[in-house]
């Protein structure tokens, strides 16, 4: 293995991120995620191509008054056009006007990309490498050399491979990208290849692009490495063309962490890879992948008895590495096949200053609940707010703030075009008075949730400043259709706290009457509002 001593991280979040399905940056997108990935310290950002879209002109016309002291921005393009001379190709004179620190072009080296699917011959293609890099040179400092197919074409004709890589030294390129375009490679085909070109070319910086079409885009990366790439391109969270490319949210724990590599990241920028990842899905109005490792909320999350009972003892039973390295944490989850120790460990981080024993029998009460209710549908997993009104009751702390006298809701459809219409009722007693409002809503659910909370504001004024951040609805046994039950989870913020609760009935309103119900009183618990027991009293 060859020693290393610096791995440079470039990022095409921007460009091959963007050719994900579904995935739809606007000009304002591109300069946030830049200048997120600028303060995280990638050394290199691919912003994109050059006159290849609007989004991608305005994205470089309104970069050009950066002011970032590490990261080198990135245009990418391709070689030149066939039929005029290489000064008149367009695209090159795209990227040479486009203002950034570097450029990165690819070529084909498969010769059959080259002749099927250009239409050229071998010695057209090494020329138009070499003449495009060279032409590139006269006005950019630093040109960065992709070979695409570069895995598949050294399979197929090592020979030409090598030429094309030849070529594009002697056009000057600075680095030499061997691309995994089609995702089909394996890690051992990878470092062998590696091993062979770093022979051929000892003194030039080499590359890896690997795509993640066999889930091994970020095991080929490390192979790659292993065998003396030093400069890695991938993106955040793995986006990208078809499966998307060699995840760095992934990449750069494992090289800094676990291979003990130079990537240029310090340990307070690793802490910030969570906050990352969130801030990219966000931006590319994504939801976030859970088990995601490293970063995912289930990444350092334990649900069985024996799992919680060791983590307690020492968190390196059942962990991998220390989930603060990353910007997580670790999560207890409660289910029916919670334990002991997952009750006690779960009550500690949710109240610090709490004192409870395994042996409380409020653990073994809270337990047979939560089994109790999970066998009728309900999930605590992502409900630590249900869950902490759960542990309130069974330690006798807890006290109603209001009481539901009943509600109404009706959704009324006319006509088969015609939008419906959707209005609750709700009636609820606080502090000995009869409360009652009703709303109008987009749907039923939204109507309700609109009721209950005028109804319930003029008591509890802090309940303005609520509102749903998240709504799901699981049908629990597709066997009985329409007759199924439905757990409703439901996610609630304040501006400042978020937390989730849960409902389950076979009557979705209930079920939904439910989660809002524990998500009324954990705001007021939180926000250490008396109940009326406890206004009587005082």
């Amino acid at each position: 293995m060859s020693v290393l001593k610096r791995i440079q991280l470039y990022d095409t979040t921007l460009r091959d991120g963007a050719q994900t399905a579904g995935i739809h940056f606007s000009t304002e997108d591109k300069v946030r995620i830049s200048e997120a990935l600028a303060d995280f310290g990638m050394d290199w950002i691919e912003g994109g191509w050059p006159g290849a879209s609007p989004t991608d002109q305005a994205f470089f016309e309104s970069m050009k008054h950066r002011t970032w002291k590490h990261t080198k921005l990135v245009a990418f393009g391709s070689t030149a056009r066939t039929g005029h001379p290489i000064s008149e190709d367009q695209g090159l004179n795209n990227l040479i006007s486009s203002d950034s620190d570097a450029v990165c072009i690819f070529g084909k080296s498969w010769d059959l990309h080259v002749t099927k699917g250009l239409g050229l011959s071998l010695e057209e293609n090494l020329s138009l490498i070499q003449g495009s890099i060279a032409y590139l040179k006269k006005h950019i400092a630093i040109v960065i050399f992709d070979a695409e197919h570069f895995f598949d074409g050294f399979i197929a004709n090592p020979k030409y491979a090598m030429q094309v890589l030849h070529a594009a030294i002697l056009g000057g390129a600075e680095t030499l990208v061997l691309c995994d375009t089609n995702g089909g490679s394996l890690p051992h085909q990878i470092e062998d290849t590696v091993q062979r070109i770093k022979q051929e070319f000892p003194n030039v910086t080499l590359g890896i692009h690997a795509h993640n079409d066999s889930e091994m885009a970020v095991a080929n990366a490390v192979a790659a490495v292993r065998a003396g790439v030093s400069h890695v391109q991938g993106t955040i969270n793995g986006i990208g063309e078809r499966c998307g490319n060699t995840n760095l949210i992934s990449f750069i724990p494992i090289a800094c962490l676990k291979m003990k590599l130079d990537c240029g990241v310090n340990q307070q920028q690793l802490g910030q890879l969570t906050y990352l990842s969130s801030f990219v899905n966000e931006m590319a109005n994504r939801l976030p992948w859970r088990h995601q490792p490293f970063v995912g909320q289930s990444a350092f999350a334990h649900k069985g008895g024996i799992h919680v009972s060791a983590i307690q003892k020492d968190r390196r039973l059942y962990e991998h590495l220390d989930p603060t390295c990353v910007g997580n944490s670790q999560r207890i989850l409660i289910s029916n096949q919670a334990g002991r120790s997952n009750i006690v460990a779960k009550l500690q981080q949710l109240e610090p200053t709490a004192i409870i024993q395994v042996n409380d029998p409020v653990v073994k009460e809270v337990i047979k609940n939560i089994k109790d209710m999970e066998a009728h549908g309900y999930a605590f997993e992502g409900a630590d707010a249900s869950f902490q009104l759960l542990l309130q009751r069974a330690m006798g702390r807890y006290q109603r703030h209001f009481e539901l006298v009943g509600f109404r809701v009706f959704d009324e459809k006319r006509g088969h075009l015609k939008q419906p219409e959707a209005e609750a009722s709700v009636q609820v007693r606080v502090h000995d008075r009869l409360l009652h409002r009703s709303a109008l809503g987009e749907g039923p659910i939204h109507a309700m949730d609109q009721a209950l909370r005028l109804a319930l504001s003029g008591a509890y004024p802090c309940l303005e400043s609520t509102r749903l951040s998240d709504f799901k609805v699981r049908v629990l046994s597709s066997k009985e259709a329409t007759k199924a039950a439905v757990r409703v989870l439901i996610e609630s913020t304040d501006g400042v706290k978020k937390w989730s609760t849960v409902g389950v009935s076979h009557d979705i309103l209930e079920a939904t009457y439910r989660a809002l119900n524990d998500a009324i009183e954990y705001k007021l618990l939180i926000d250490q509002i008396p109940s009326d027991l406890e206004r009587i009293q005082a």
